[in-house]
């Protein structure tokens, strides 16, 4: 395996004209268009002076188009950066000096303030592409001749940047290669049963690896169609849904398909399989999924760092409350915190190996070192048990990771905004459980003597400047002090325990 995009390329039907993304107002977009769109904008990003493992971060809305340009950067052998949309300025300057990508591609609606911050870190070209497909990107691609085919990868060559939080609030950036994400591609097109008839709803965001890496290599890989929504929105989805197979989700998801009475067998009729990941799936949902559809949702379980590791069988029983079993090649374990292999039910730490686990963080190598035993397995940082059968149970989460909506969140990056506030003495987030989004955030501050203008108003209100409006806490909670344990550390379980009941939405 070589080029990603060689390996979805062999799959691509016979006949181009067949449909590839067809759009909630009815645009249709067949193969032919993607390996001529895409083949445009890697020729462009060739004359653009982006050479092979250089990198591309593009912060724009979900689109056909999108879409294409990720395949692009597959073809002239450049390295995809997608960034969340809702990462600010600030945040935006951070990845472009971490990571020193050649070229970035935005909104045009940001353009102007994100320039000056391409600029000012070494980024030698900006440009912009539009949720309807215009600006200046495609303006520039479209009398382009279209590259034949892809430039050579090796297998271990990177191909996209994924950034991920950490305990210490500094993002690093999961370096995947051409094989970590060809292997997971290829390992689920297998385990799900993926058919020739199969067309997939896409109501998922496409800059992290269930919308992007998960959901549309699956549907490459398998020469059909997807219908391609840009947002979750529970009426568009019933409405699809009759015309559909397959549908891939987080729990929010479901949890507002329930909500609505509209949904129910009839809606699901041609519905072939439910996915489930990115956040726990409540076993009463999963109950009351079937009780109303007929339909066992398939959980699964991944990473950023390593793609898809475990899922529940499409032919077998899918347990409730488990993530199911290990994909072929993906060999898991648990450990104590020596590293010491744990027996069956007993809790430790989740480690995994296998062809799908990324190859290291970018420009942190020991930080890389630091999460990979002598032998190879990956330290997921999830507390997990195995049971009798071999089904994998996360119980917990060792890093403090707060997964709201779907969407990883790390406390300490929220926690060092806080911190800096003035008449703030400290702070602590946690995640909380919440009705819709599994878990919100929210903050318990110390304030310091003489400073009531610190408010739960204000602290919202200078985080909004500097952060991603998921990561915003719901409700901030005032304490005379934050509980610790012997050696000083925040006991944010009690904390947990103690605000668990007062959260209501913001």
């Amino acid at each position: 395996m070589g080029n990603l995009y060689d390996l979805l390329s062999q799959r691509f039907p016979a006949d181009r004209n067949r449909p590839c993304i067809e759009t909630a107002e009815g645009g249709v977009y067949t193969y032919a268009d993607l390996e001529n769109i895409s083949g445009r904008y890697a020729q462009l990003l060739v004359q653009t002076g982006v050479g092979p493992g250089e990198r591309v971060a593009v912060q724009v809305e979900k689109s056909p188009e999108a879409i294409f340009l990720y395949l692009a950067c597959l073809r002239a052998g450049a390295v995809y950066l997608p960034l969340n949309t809702a990462y600010t300025t600030n945040e935006i300057a951070y990845f472009l000096g971490d990571a020193t990508p050649r070229l970035l591609i935005c909104r045009s609606e940001t353009e102007a303030a994100l320039a000056p911050v391409a600029h000012s870190a070494g980024v030698a070209h900006v440009s912009t592409l539009d949720e309807d497909g215009g600006g200046t990107w495609p303006v520039l691609a479209a009398e382009l001749e279209p590259i034949s085919g892809c430039v050579p990868r090796a297998p271990e060559d990177t191909a996209a940047i994924l950034y991920t939080s950490g305990t210490t609030g500094q993002p690093k950036g999961a370096m995947l290669s051409h094989r970590n994400l060809g292997s997971c591609a290829l390992s689920l097109h297998q385990s799900w049963g993926f058919q020739a008839d199969d067309v997939l709803l896409h109501a998922l965001p496409i800059y992290h690896t269930h919308g992007l890496f998960v959901a549309t290599n699956c549907v490459l890989l398998n020469g059909t169609a997807m219908l391609f929504l840009r947002k979750f929105d529970t009426d568009e989805v019933i409405r699809l849904l009759p015309r559909a197979t397959v549908m891939m989700g987080v729990p929010t998801f479901y949890t507002r398909l329930l909500a609505n009475p509209a949904f129910d067998r009839a809606a699901c009729g041609t519905m072939r399989l439910f996915i489930s990941g990115s956040a726990p799936l409540l076993e009463e949902t999963f109950h009351a999924f079937e009780t109303r559809t007929g339909h066992r949702i398939l959980e699964r379980y991944g990473m950023t760092e390593t793609g898809m590791n475990i899922s529940n069988p499409l032919d077998g029983e899918r347990r409730p409350g488990t993530v199911g079993l290990p994909l072929p090649e993906v060999e898991v374990r648990v450990a104590d915190d020596a590293g010491a292999v744990l027996p069956v039910d007993e809790i430790g730490v989740l480690e995994v190996r296998g062809p799908n686990v990324f190859s290291g963080y970018w420009q942190r190598p020991e930080k890389t070192a630091s999460e990979f035993r002598a032998d190879g397995f990956f330290i997921t940082g999830d507390v997990a048990k195995i049971d009798e059968r071999g089904y994998i149970h996360i119980v917990g989460r060792a890093k403090d990771l707060i997964i709201s909506g779907g969407l990883n969140i790390y406390p300490k990056e929220i926690e060092l905004n806080i911190d800096r506030i003035a008449g703030v003495v400290e702070s602590a987030v946690i995640g909380l459980d919440h009705p819709d989004f599994g878990e919100a955030v929210a903050a318990v501050v110390v304030r310091a003597d003489g400073h009531p203008d610190v408010t739960d108003t204000s602290i919202i209100n200078q985080l909004k400047g500097e952060m991603a409006g998921f990561k915003i806490p719901k409700r901030v909670f005032f304490a005379d002090e934050l509980p610790r344990n012997a050696m000083g550390k925040v006991q944010k379980s009690l904390l947990r325990k103690t605000y668990g009941g007062m959260l209501t939405d913001a």
